[in-house]
C-alpha cells in the first residue's frame, strides 16, 4: 500500500540560511486560498454532479474539515521567505543517461518553467491559459502535488488579472468550465485513488473555481472615459481591415455589438468566407454545406458548424520555443534577441535560429508523453 503522506513525486524541499538559522522555503504564493472569507459564504454543500436527478453533496461534518483544512495551508503558506522558479530556459530529457539520472515530466516543466511572470505579458496570456485547458482536461492527475499547487496558483493570477482588467473573460470561463468538470469527475471517482491530496483539500478547489465562476458572471465592464479619437471615428475601410485581422469567430461577434457600422461590417459573406478558408481545408467545406433561404452558402454558419468538428489554427503572439538542437524548452526574449542576438538560452549550434521552432500548448504536453 502507498504511503499517503506528502507526494513522493514531488521535488521536496529547498532551505534558505537566515540569521535565525536555516528555514524551509517554499516554491509558491499563498495566492490560492485568499478568499477564505467570501468561501466562507457559499453554501458548504458542493454538488459534485451536474444532475438534478442525482445530486450527489458532501456532508456538513466533512466540508467545516475542508474549511480547517484551508485555512491550515492558507498560514503555512503565508511564510516571509519564499521563492519561485523564474527559470526561462529548461533541459528536456526523456531518458536517464551517464550524465544525468531520471527524465523529465510534465510537472517538472510546468514548475520551473516562469508561467507567473507569462500571464503578465499580453503576448503570452492566452497561451498559458490554453495550456492551462489542456492540462485540466487530461492531464491534472498527471501532475505531482506540487504542480497541481503552483497549477493553481497560477489559475489564481489569471482570475485576479482578468477581475482588474477585463482582459478576455471569455477564455477563462471556458478554462474554468472545463477545469470544474473535470474535478467532479475525479472527485466522484476517489476511491480509485486518481487525486494526490486529501479529498477536502480538492473540495475546496471546486468551491474556490464556483466562487471564481460567479466572480466572472457578475463582472461589469468599465466605460473608457475617453475624449480623443475613438473606434467609431475610424473610417469604415479600416474597421474593415481590423475585423479581417481576426482569427476568432467569437471576437468578430463581440466587436459587432459595439455599433451599428462594426455590426453590418461583422455579418459581411466575404470576411466569413475568408475566416473559413483559414481554419479550414476545402473537402471540409463540402460535407457540411449550409445554404442560406436565398441560396447562397452561409458562411457565418460555415464556420461555427466547421469547429465542431474541426480544429482551428492556433495564433498566439508569443510561444515557448524549443531548440532540436540542445533539446532546451525556453522562453524567447525577443528585446535580447534583437540587441544582444541572444536566443534566450545557452546555445552550441552555429545558427541557433535554424534549431528553433514554436511549441503549441498541446505540443508541449505531448513533448513529455513517454
Amino acid at each position: 500500500m502507498p504511503f499517503l503522506g506528502q507526494d513522493w513525486r514531488s521535488p521536496g524541499w529547498r532551505w534558505v540560511k537566515t540569521e535565525d538559522g536555516w528555514k524551509r522555503c517554499e516554491l509558491f504564493s499563498p495566492a490560492l486560498e485568499d478568499g477564505n472569507n467570501q468561501l466562507n459564504d457559499i453554501s458548504h454543500a458542493v454538488i459534485i454532479t451536474g444532475d438534478e436527478e442525482d445530486e450527489e453533496i458532501y456532508s456538513t461534518e466533512d466540508c467545516e474539515f475542508a474549511a480547517k483544512k484551508r485555512k491550515k495551508d492558507h498560514f503555512r503558506n503565508n511564510t516571509d521567505s519564499q521563492c519561485f522558479y523564474r527559470e526561462k530556459w529548461i533541459y528536456v530529457h526523456k531518458e536517464s543517461t551517464r550524465e544525468r539520472h531520471g527524465y523529465c515530466t510534465l510537472g517538472e516543466a510546468f514548475n520551473r518553467l516562469d508561467f507567473s511572470s507569462a500571464i503578465q505579458d499580453i503576448r503570452r496570456f492566452n497561451y498559458v491559459v490554453k495550456l492551462l485547458q489542456l492540462i485540466a482536461k487530461s492531464q491534472l492527475t498527471s501532475l505531482s502535488g506540487a504542480a497541481q499547487k503552483n497549477y493553481f496558483n497560477i489559475l489564481d493570477k489569471i482570475v485576479r488579472k482578468v477581475m482588474e482588467d477585463q482582459y478576455n473573460p471569455r477564455l477563462i470561463k471556458d478554462l474554468l468550465q472545463d477545469l470544474s468538470s473535470t474535478l467532479r469527475i475525479l472527485i466522484r471517482g476517489v476511491g480509485k485513488s486518481v487525486l494526490v491530496g486529501n479529498i477536502n483539500i480538492w473540495i475546496c478547489r471546486l468551491e474556490t473555481i464556483l466562487l471564481w465562476q460567479q466572480q466572472l458572471k457578475n463582472l461589469q465592464m468599465n466605460k473608457q472615459v475617453n475624449n480623443g479619437l475613438t473606434l467609431s471615428d475610424l473610417p469604415v475601410h479600416m474597421l474593415n481591415n481590423i475585423l479581417y485581422r481576426f482569427s476568432d469567430g467569437w471576437d468578430i461577434i463581440t466587436l459587432g455589438q459595439v455599433t451599428p457600422t462594426l455590426y453590418m461590417l461583422s455579418e459581411d459573406r466575404q470576411l466569413w468566407k475568408k475566416l473559413c478558408q483559414y481554419h479550414f481545408a476545402e473537402k471540409q467545406f463540402c460535407r457540411h454545406l449550409i445554404p442560406s433561404e436565398k441560396g447562397h452558402i452561409d458562411w457565418k454558419l460555415m464556420y461555427f458548424a466547421l469547429q465542431k468538428y474541426y480544429p482551428i489554427k492556433e495564433q498566439y503572439g508569443d510561444t515557448l520555443h524549443f531548440c532540436r538542437h540542445c533539446s532546451i524548452l525556453f522562453w524567447k526574449d525577443y528585446h535580447l534577441a534583437l540587441l544582444l542576438k541572444d536566443t534566450g538560452h545557452p546555445c552550441t549550434a552555429s545558427d541557433p535560429n535554424t534549431c528553433l521552432m514554436p511549441v503549441s500548448p498541446q505540443h508541449f504536453i505531448d513533448l513529455f508523453k513517454f
